[in-house]
């Protein structure tokens, strides 16, 4: 497809369906209560019979762990939970024999602070490898008070970024947890390094690709300057919009493309803290040759606090909010060489129908399908998370207390609840718990419910079949897990997890429309309904018209008129339903609760 003088060119990957994995909580293989690599590569056919083409494996690499894995102690090892360097290698064989490619974490903005790179340098200022981390002397104030560098906040919690080390009495910047140190990409020696421990050492054992975690924060601003104050209650200031997009960035993907190219991997970049688009596409033009695609973060920054993601009261946006910015995302390739991709949920992110939708037991099912087809009609590589497929909503506040939250930020963001209104103040911790049963990350790394019958939802289904000794997961089983599971799905057509098969194979027969066609928002000021169209680039052929009624009420929605269309106003457009959620055959303008329908447009 030409547009504008670009060219879209239709490849595997844009049209494939990328399915992640959270190795620990995906399924337990041995019964240790911790899921692990031949877990997953047991659940292949389940990934294959799905629809599913690329399997983006999060962080197994060997580390101690604070993070989930994002702390990386030996990027050519495993954790050894989840198994073993030959493990990988088998389920990388089992995976291409089904023609499923497999993607890995790329992370490399920052190591473990149990990496041998970063004991070595820390262990002096003239050790070889100190300046392959990001070193700096304290400030002080004038009643000589020590204080950190600049006043970044870390991502997790209200601390600064920067952490003292008493044995060199200097600083260390680390945009994350203490023990994960950032890596100096301005010291050549430290990136050409990790290029090669992280990026070839998995290349070379037939890895497709790489979701490239944080990828905009390797360069930092010349000066490391203060952020502006947006939180006046605290001396630590979010930061992300000064330290990302730094002014080497794409110096840097250029080196790691050179790489990548040779081995023909793909990539997808997580773009945090970048609203403009001319910066996206810098990214993700083709002719640039940096990334395929990214993930821009407009659709699940949705509902998050402004001075903390996790500062905001559940379902503080209306629809038109939602609209905005999925039309953001879904814009970006109008008229040019870039890519995009399709997500609602991933391992950072709460559950979708009870973040965008409605988890109750009446509607949780209808909103899972029509967020499925919605994503299903939507441009750009789509990416499904375990668990969304069979309609996993948010573990409820009433049967899954605060103390089985166990991610970092979670707990982080409690301590400074506490810190700042009192550890006794019950009304400020229960907000506070309230605002994580909404976002919270540990309700996408809850375990996965193969089904509903075996010890905690199954999580260790294939150990449990024979006969081996069942531990407790390291995460809490999911309350609803006898409700909401796979083996309850399976074979069932009209099951979220049937449904979803639909889709997927639906969006591949229509992929002209659905994965490469431009997108446009009807009706963006409508707080019930969402509906939007798709036509081929050209403006030629048939259209796509997409309704979904967003509320617990039936809605009427009158189909969208010609000029809505963009076609003149004269013309007579034919509407041929091809998708519903709840079975509909034909035009209908009333729209049921939570009901999807997907209409061709003959023109």
């Amino acid at each position: 497809m030409t547009v504008n003088g670009k060219v879209h060119v239709q490849k595997w990957w844009k049209h494939g369906v990328v399915y992640q994995i959270y190795p620990a909580s995906f399924c337990d293989s041995n019964g240790d209560g911790i899921g692990d690599l031949p877990g997953i590569t047991s659940k292949m056919d389940y990934l294959k019979d799905l629809g599913a083409d690329i399997v983006w494996i999060c962080p197994m690499y060997d580390s101690p762990q604070v993070d989930m894995g994002y702390d990386i102690s030996n990027y050519e090892d495993v954790y050894r939970p989840y198994g073993t360097v030959q493990d990988m290698e088998h389920l990388i064989k089992e995976a291409h024999e089904r023609g499923i490619k497999i993607m890995l974490d790329l992370v490399i903005n920052h190591t473990s602070d149990q990496h041998e790179w970063f004991k070595e340098s820390r262990s002096s200022k003239d050790n070889p490898k100190r300046d392959w981390y990001i070193w700096k002397p304290a400030r002080y104030t004038e009643d000589g008070k020590r204080v950190p560098p600049n006043n970044w906040r870390s991502n997790f919690g209200d601390h600064s970024a920067w952490t003292w080390d008493e044995t060199t009495q200097e600083y260390y910047l680390r945009l994350f947890a203490k023990e994960q140190p950032d890596v100096n990409f301005e010291c050549e020696e430290a990136r050409k390094t990790i290029y090669k421990s992280a990026m070839e050492f998995w290349l070379e054992r037939g890895v497709d690709g790489f979701r490239v975690d944080t990828v905009n924060m390797y360069s930092k601003p010349i000066g490391l300057p203060d952020a502006p104050i947006i939180d006046p209650d605290s001396p630590w200031q979010p930061a992300g919009h000064v330290y990302c997009n730094g002014p080497r960035m794409h110096e840097y993907l250029g080196e790691m493309n050179e790489i990548l190219s040779r081995y023909g991997a793909i990539t997808v970049g997580e773009l945090p803290n970048t609203p403009s688009m001319e910066k996206v596409l810098k990214y993700v033009s083709a002719e640039a040759k940096q990334l395929d695609m990214v993930f821009q973060f407009d659709v699940v920054d949705v509902g998050h606090g402004v001075t903390h993601h996790y500062a905001a009261k559940p379902k503080n946006f209306d629809l038109p909010e939602l609209k905005s910015a999925i039309d953001r995302t879904q814009t970006l390739i109008k008229g040019n060489d870039a890519w995009t991709t399709v997500f609602l949920e991933n391992h950072d992110q709460a559950r979708s129908v009870s973040r965008f939708a409605d988890d109750s037991p009446r509607f949780r099912e209808a909103s899972a399908k029509m967020l499925a087809l919605m994503q299903a009609c939507l441009s750009g590589t789509q990416y499904v998370y375990q668990g969304q497929e069979i309609g996993v909503v948010n573990a409820p506040k009433d049967s899954y207390p605060l103390e089985n939250y166990l991610d970092l930020n979670s707990y982080l963001y409690v301590d400074m609840v506490k810190e700042r209104y009192g550890a006794d103040n019950a009304a400020k911790i229960d907000e506070a718990f309230d605002s994580l049963q909404y976002l919270a990350r540990d309700h996408s790394r809850v375990p996965m419910a193969w089904n509903g019958k075996g010890q905690f939802g199954g999580f260790a289904d294939v150990a449990e079949k024979e006969g081996q000794e069942i531990k407790e997961p390291w995460m809490k089983a999911h309350p609803l897990a006898g409700e909401i599971n796979v083996a309850s799905q399976l074979g069932d057509p009209h099951s979220v997890l049937g449904f979803w098969k639909k889709m997927i194979a639906f969006r591949k027969q229509y992929a002209d429309l659905t994965v490469y066609g431009d997108y446009y928002t009807i009706r963006l000021d409508d707080k019930d309904t969402f509906l939007f169209f798709k036509e081929i680039p050209d403006g030629s052929g048939d259209k796509l018209a997409v309704m979904l009624n967003f509320t617990t009420g039936e809605k009427k929605v009158a189909p969208p008129a010609a000029r809505e269309l963009r076609l003149p106003e004269e013309s007579s457009p034919k509407f041929e339903l091809i998708a519903s959620t709840h079975g509909a055959k034909e035009v209908q303008e009333a729209l049921a609760p939570f009901e999807g329908r997907t209409y061709l447009v003959k023109v």
